[in-house]
C-alpha cells in the first residue's frame, strides 16, 4: 500500500524509533509503535513492528493480532515462529507444540525452521518434558561444525536443557561450544561455564566504593542534628504521561483472540485505505518456538 509522501516520512520516522529502542527502552518504543499504527494500519510493516513492540514488552495476546494482520497482508509464513513463542507466553505451550507440526514449517528458511524448534522445545520444557526438548533440539544444525547467525543459541538452548535435567557434564561442554560460536557475547555462556567450575568474580571497584562509603560513615554522622532540622518536604517531580494510543485488539476471522488484549485498550486504529478489503480474508495462526 503506497502512502502520501509527508505521511510516508512520519510512519517511517517512527518504524525507525520502534527499532533503535525495542531493546533499550521498549515501553517508548511500543509508543511509536502505536502511533505509527494510528497513521497507517493498513501497512504490513507497521503491522509487524507493532508486534514485535507488543512482544517486546510482554503483550502477546495483542502481539498475535499484529503478527496475523501482517501475514495475512503478506502471505509470508516468516512470523510463524514468533507468533507460536506468543502462544507460549500466553500460557498454552501444547498450541505451540501444534504449530510445529502445521505445513507453514517447512516452507520457512533455514533460519526460520531453527526458531521454530527451539519455541518447540521451550513449548516442551513449559510442560515439563526435559528429555523430549533436549531430542527437539538434537539435529543436524546442533551437531555442524560451521558456525550460523543460530549456532549460539541454539547450543545455549541445548546445553541449558542438558543442565536443567541434571546432566552436568554435558551442559558443560556445550556452554564450551556456545561460547566458542558466540563471538558477539549474544548469551552468558561464559557466566554458566564459570558457574559451573565454581568460579566467583569479584567486582575491584564495587570494593573500593564500599570502602569509600564506609570511610564517609563518621562524617555524614556529625551532621545528622543539623539534618533533621531542615525541611526535607520537596515538591515530587510529576512523572510525563505516555503518549501512546491503546487500541482494541481483536481478530475477526478468529473470535478466539477476542478480548484476549489488555482491558484498558479503547482507541481505534484508523484505517487510511478503506478500498483495500482483501487483508482480512486470510487467517494467520500461531508461531511455535522457545
Amino acid at each position: 500500500m503506497s502512502l502520501p509522501k509527508g505521511l510516508a516520512e512520519e510512519v517511517s520516522k517512527n518504524l525507525v524509533m520502534v527499532a533503535r529502542l525495542i531493546d533499550e527502552d521498549p515501553e517508548q518504543a511500543y509508543a511509536y509503535s502505536r502511533i505509527a499504527l494510528r497513521l497507517a494500519s493498513r501497512v504490513a510493516a507497521v503491522r509487524e513492528a507493532a508486534g514485535f513492540a507488543a512482544y517486546a514488552n510482554q503483550k502477546y495476546a495483542e502481539a498475535i493480532a499484529e503478527f496475523r494482520a501482517a501475514k495475512r497482508m503478506t502471505g509470508s509464513v516468516e512470523l510463524w515462529p514468533v507468533i507460536a513463542d506468543c502462544e507460549r507466553g500466553l500460557g498454552r505451550p501444547e498450541r505451540a507444540l501444534a504449530m510445529a507440526g502445521e505445513p507453514e514449517v517447512q516452507k520457512l528458511d533455514k533460519a526460520g525452521q531453527v526458531e521454530m524448534r527451539l519455541v518447540a522445545a521451550g513449548a516442551r520444557r513449559d510442560m515439563d518434558q526435559l528429555d523430549a526438548a533436549i531430542v527437539t533440539l538434537q539435529s543436524p544444525e546442533l551437531a555442524s561444525n560451521s558456525v550460523q547467525p543460530w549456532t549460539a543459541r541454539l547450543r545455549y538452548a541445548y546445553a541449558d536443557a542438558l543442565l536443567a535435567a541434571g546432566r552436568e557434564d554435558e551442559a558443560r561442554e556445550w556452554f564450551a561450544k556456545t561460547l566458542e560460536a558466540d563471538k558477539d557475547g549474544a548469551t552468558d555462556a561464559s557466566d554458566r561455564l564459570a558457574e559451573l567450575d565454581g568460579v566467583e568474580f569479584v567486582d575491584a571497584s564495587a570494593e573500593d566504593s564500599d570502602a569509600d562509603v564506609d570511610a564517609d560513615v563518621e562524617v555524614d554522622d556529625a551532621f545528622d542534628d543539623e539534618d533533621e532540622d531542615e525541611d526535607d518536604d520537596d515538591p515530587e517531580v510529576a512523572a510525563a504521561e505516555r503518549a501512546s494510543d491503546q487500541a482494541e485488539y481483536y481478530d475477526e476471522d478468529d473470535d478466539e483472540y477476542e478480548g484476549d488484549a489488555d482491558d484498558d485498550v479503547t482507541d481505534e486504529i484508523v484505517v487510511l485505505d478503506e478500498d483495500d478489503e482483501d487483508d482480512d480474508r486470510r487467517d494467520a495462526g500461531v508461531r511455535d518456538d522457545g
